[in-house]
């Protein structure tokens, strides 16, 4: 299987959610891209540390979206709603594998009840936000991994 996660920059939550799910499922084939990324851009040093105090390595240069690596991917992830409508309205010949990942990793039967379903964007903010985002993106690893494994 296939994964692409997406994010605005591809320099902090989609390589984050990218290196979180290749160490937890090192037989998937995991990758990350950005709506608005520029080739080649190195991971954020924040996202880096943060990773690292896990024991996660990384080694990452940013990719923009483009439509090889939709057709490439089995099932997209966005970082936030507005990523994914962004998706679907410029490539929706892939619309019906795109999801936010919060969206993907809830149970059946799990309701918002005013959760969001954006992960939380540390770019620019200090190292322990990109904890917070850390956090929230390996609270829901579990439920995705249950539901990649299916």
């Amino acid at each position: 299987m296939n994964v692409l996660f997406v994010c605005t920059g591809n320099t902090c939550r989609s390589p984050m959610a990218e290196a979180l799910l290749k160490k937890h499922m090192p037989s998937l084939n995991v990758k990350s891209a950005g709506i608005y990324a520029n080739e080649g851009s190195p991971i954020n040093p924040h996202a880096k540390s943060v990773l690292e105090e896990v024991d996660v390595d990384i080694d990452h240069a940013s990719s923009p979206v483009t439509t090889e690596l939709l057709e490439w991917s089995d099932i997209t992830l966005t970082m936030t709603l507005t990523h994914k409508l962004l998706l679907i309205t410029h490539f929706p010949d892939y619309q019906d594998n795109v999801y936010t990942l919060i969206e993907y990793a809830m149970e059946d039967d799990e309701t918002l009840n005013g959760t969001t379903l954006d992960v939380e964007d540390p770019f620019g903010q200090s190292i322990s936000v990109y904890r917070d985002t850390l956090e929230q993106l390996e609270r829901y690893m579990p439920n995705l991994i249950k539901k990649l494994k299916k």
